[in-house]
């Protein structure tokens, strides 16, 4: 009699999918082809007698040559609009869901060198003050995947990097200032960057090549871009407290707007590029939400359409990426005593109507949280010193995360992981599983940087479907990159080791 899985056995029910799909009842080429499980462990592998899974084989033997069958195993797992992309390419369908599934697993797990390579790349003779990925969100294993990110720096350059291979792909020359932020485009091939003075420019993320300019009479405090449904568009806010809407990627200036006077103003775009929410922090001036379309389209002696909260003293917000237009709010409560997260639902730009559906008070042990984003619809997620603490939008604690030994610097998110970044020289990955009423965020493994004695810990971290990349502030000033690359067997039908 055979005991217990050993967890290689574990891992192999894991990634043939002949033991996900096969249940109790009878097989048939029928119901293979039309099963509606889930595939994954989630979906559970029941024990049967070992004549009734050799009686099967003949049937999985046929079914598992279909193209119908792994194609609908792909869609169902990995079809969501928030998902990376598939994209087949050369590969058959069989093929891209044994490696995806893979890819998953190595993300899950984290072993050094077994699932990932890690490469330091360097390049810059400055700090790193922010990068982004310029390649498409895209899955793919047919050998043409490919991940870019750009970043600026304060030696004045905008440069572009092969994240797989660890090389630089383009720089561009020198700039009168040093750039302090940029934007990216990945569909439209398009790198925004701006430097201290005020300067904007477009680069194409191809080549480098510089595309057009827009000069702002005083440095930027905010840079967004905004994928709107009809035309993408740039929003920028300038130090005095007025936003500009420019087209991309000619930059030619569509609106501007005063919307906190002689105050640094934060933009944060919605999901679906319709709202844009503008702030200053800290401030008695409730903060503004206003609807895009209206800075895009003016009217002339109308101003943009735009509601004010009804909140003071803002200091972080931040949408929630499944909804179109639920906002989630930090500010003090009534008395300026206590913090409170409250979350509104936007209506439309006729009814211009702002309900509020949640609210809640933070702990009074919890020290006041500097990074904040949103998950699905009911979670959000804050970063207080060292700790990470998820809350529903009503205020129930789901989970409290002390990973760390320095304070967090950066947080990703996105609908499969977590990710942290820290001045102790780590990022740390979790992993959401799904499967209860709110999601629960598992806790998985450290990515580590360099050495302590040339390295201060990470800044920034950013993921896309296949590798992360974290920016390595080191002890003189300058910054590098580290990539982590997740190994997959291209075009494989084995199980992963």
């Amino acid at each position: 009699m055979s005991g217990p899985a050993s967890a290689e056995q574990t891992h192999s029910l894991h990634h043939r999918p002949p033991l996900w799909v096969l249940r109790t009842q009878p097989l048939d080429r029928d119901c293979t082809c039309h099963s509606t499980g889930s595939p994954g462990p989630a979906s559970g592998v029941r024990a049967r007698p070992a004549g009734a899974i050799r009686g099967t084989q003949p049937v999985w033997n046929e079914v598992s040559r279909t193209k119908e069958l792994w194609r609908q195993l792909c869609l169902r797992r990995w079809s969501s609009y928030k998902a990376p992309q598939m994209t087949l390419g050369t590969q058959t369908w069989k093929e891209y869901y044994l490696c995806r599934s893979e890819l998953e697993f190595r993300m899950e797990s984290g072993r050094p060198e077994k699932d990932f390579i890690c490469k330091a790349i360097a390049g810059h003779d400055g700090g790193i003050d922010e990068l982004a990925y310029i390649s498409t969100n895209e899955c793919r294993f047919d050998g043409q995947e490919k991940s870019v990110v750009c970043t600026v720096s304060s030696d004045s350059t905008v440069r572009a990097w092969d994240v797989q291979e660890g090389t630089e792909v383009w720089s561009s020359p020198l700039q009168p200032a040093a750039l302090v932020n940029l934007a990216a485009y990945p569909q439209l091939q398009l790198v925004v960057t701006v430097d201290k003075r005020g300067l904007i420019k477009t680069w194409k993320a191809e080549n480098g090549r510089e595309w057009a300019s827009f000069s702002l009479p005083t440095s930027s405090s905010a840079l967004q871009a905004c994928d709107h449904p009809e035309t993408p568009f740039l929003l920028v806010a300038s130090a005095e407290g007025v936003m500009y809407a420019l087209t991309v990627p000619q930059l030619q200036l569509l609106s501007w707007t005063s919307v906190f006077p002689s105050s640094p103003t934060s933009l944060l775009c919605s999901p679906d590029g319709q709202w844009v929410f503008a702030s200053t922090q800290d401030s008695d001036l409730g903060p503004k939400v206003f609807y895009t379309q209206s800075l895009l389209c003016v009217v002339e002696d109308e101003p943009p359409v735009s509601t004010t909260l009804p909140v003071l003293l803002t200091s972080r917000a931040c949408w929630a990426p499944d909804e179109t237009a639920r906002l989630m709010v930090m500010h003090r409560n009534s008395d300026n005593m206590r913090l409170a997260i409250t979350t509104y639902e936007l209506g439309t730009k006729q009814s211009r109507k702002v309900q509020q559906i949640a609210s809640f008070l933070l702990p009074d042990t919890m020290m006041p949280p500097h990074l904040m984003k949103g998950h699905g619809s009911q979670v959000v997620l804050l970063v207080s010193g060292l700790e990470l603490v998820l809350f529903t939008i009503q205020g129930l604690q789901l989970a409290a995360f002390q990973d760390h030994q320095k304070p967090i610097t950066s947080m990703w998110v996105d609908q499969s992981r977590v990710l942290t970044a820290s001045f102790d020289l780590s990022l740390r990955v979790y992993m959401w599983n799904k499967e209860n009423k709110f999601p629960v965020l598992k806790s998985c493994y450290h990515l580590l940087g360099g050495s302590h004695r040339w390295a201060s810990g990470f800044t920034h971290v950013e993921s896309d479907s296949v590798s992360i990349v974290g920016v390595e502030a080191r002890s003189v000033g300058t910054s590098i990159l580290r990539s982590y690359c997740f190994n997959v067997q291209h075009g494989s039908d084995d199980c992963v080791d």
